[in-house]
């Protein structure tokens, strides 16, 4: 991988690691379809009157915003909604990685390395350690809605993948205009007008900042980096670095909100981090011979 686009690829990773952080600050007063709705319109608003519209059809960029951006932040918002810390939840949402890996093969034809699968095991064995120790925290609902919202995250990259080499932005920018007027509905529906606007009008700034941050920095910045750098390289080199999430968002969360972080958590990490070392360096220090060889 270009050391430019490695670095550029560490730098969404940890802005989306922070996020977490963000979300949960700004569940604290905000309802999660009213965030989830919040963050898209201001993503693609005004930004649609400056950005074209991505050279693909309407039902790809359509299908795109609301699998990746409206379906998929409505159930992660609403698993942390019920208890699931920023950090914990940076970590179970990392399970797209598979999801993403098996989407692929099924749909995309994409070739299954030896190497892309033991570093993959390694980092679920990062991930497996952390969910031992976290028995008892986790809901039964929590953890469901967190691993649909993943599936989508996979969904979505796929999606990314098979509309080509179109302008990565456009897509971010479109699909957030297509993600947000369904969830305007649904909390239309759920919270009333006029909580709506009672809540907006009352915003702390703490909220309003990290509302702005889940927008530009977490979205068009981030999904708009990660779905360029799908252009150019194949799903198992850039989905398995999203297994570093986690690892910034426990850190931010432990910083933040004095979440533990005990000394296994460490541990996991390094398997995490191990995998991806694998995952990336091992079919360049190997011959390829083909599919699992």
């Amino acid at each position: 991988m270009n050391p430019l686009h490695f670095l550029f690829l560490l730098s969404i990773i940890l802005i989306w690691g922070v996020n977490f952080v963000m979300i949960k600050v700004s569940l604290q007063e905000l309802s999660p379809w009213l965030l989830c709705c919040l963050r898209f319109f201001l993503s693609s608003v005004p930004a649609v009157f400056f950005v074209p519209f991505p050279k693909t059809s309407i039902k790809m960029v359509a299908f795109y915003g609301l699998t990746t951006f409206a379906v998929q932040f409505t159930l992660l918002f609403m698993g942390m909604q019920t208890g699931m810390s920023a950090g914990l939840t940076s970590l179970l949402l990392q399970s797209q990685v598979f999801f993403t890996i098996l989407l692929a093969i099924l749909f995309l034809g994409e070739k299954l390395h030896r190497w892309h699968v033991f570093g993959a095991l390694l980092s679920f064995s990062g991930i497996a350690f952390i969910g031992i120790h976290l028995s008892g925290v986790i809901s039964f609902s929590g953890l469901a809605l967190i691993l649909c919202a993943a599936f989508c995250w996979g969904s979505g990259s796929i999606i990314s993948k098979k509309t080509g080499s179109i302008d990565a932005l456009g897509l971010v920018v479109w699909g957030s205009l297509f993600a947000w007027p369904p969830l305007l509905a649904l909390s239309m529906a759920i919270d009333g007008p006029h909580e709506i606007f009672t809540t907006l009008l009352n915003l702390s700034w703490p909220s309003i900042g990290a509302s702005l941050y889940t927008a530009y920095l977490a979205t068009l910045f981030a999904f708009g980096g990660w779905n360029w750098l799908l252009r150019y390289y194949p799903l198992f080199t850039i989905t398995p670095f999203s297994l570093l999430v986690p690892i910034v968002g426990m850190a931010s969360s432990a910083l933040v909100f004095q979440e533990p972080l005990y000394p296994w958590k460490i541990y996991a990490g390094f398997l995490v981090i191990s995998g991806l070392c694998v995952n990336v360096f091992g079919p360049r220090l190997m011959p390829k011979k083909g599919l699992l060889q």
